[in-house]
């Protein structure tokens, strides 16, 4: 099984940026599908973005677009969350996951292995 490990999280005030990073044990795994994922208190996990085997490939939530981007950095089997204009409805805990297919996805279930997560709190 695959570690992913997120780190980057923390509290900015809104209107700020945050950049979260999600390395991989496997090096095998780089090159497959990754994505981000969020859960506020007491709300369902929710797709943010997902990243193919190029930064050409990606897919983001309507929440996401114009204000975050996914990029990946294989040779350290790296992925990242660059988030801009934060807002306060972006606070969660966002999670790395990644799929064993090249097929992006916002569903949760496809995907195979999952980071800890990391806390992000915006505040107003």
């Amino acid at each position: 099984q695959v570690q992913l490990v997120e780190s980057g999280g923390g509290l900015v005030p809104a209107g700020g940026s945050l950049r979260l990073s999600c390395t991989a044990s496997d090096p095998t795994f780089s090159r497959h599908v990754r994505g981000w994922f969020r859960q506020a208190p007491g709300k369902e996990r929710e797709f943010v973005a997902a990243i193919g085997s190029s930064d050409s490939s990606t897919y983001y939530a309507e929440s996401a677009k114009g204000r975050f981007t996914i990029s990946r950095e294989n040779a350290k089997s790296t992925v990242s969350l660059q988030m801009n204009n934060l807002k306060p409805e972006d606070t969660a805990v966002y999670y790395c996951a990644a799929k064993w297919d090249w097929v992006l996805s916002a569903r949760p279930s496809e995907y195979n292995s999952w980071g800890q997560g990391t806390q992000v709190t915006v505040s107003s």
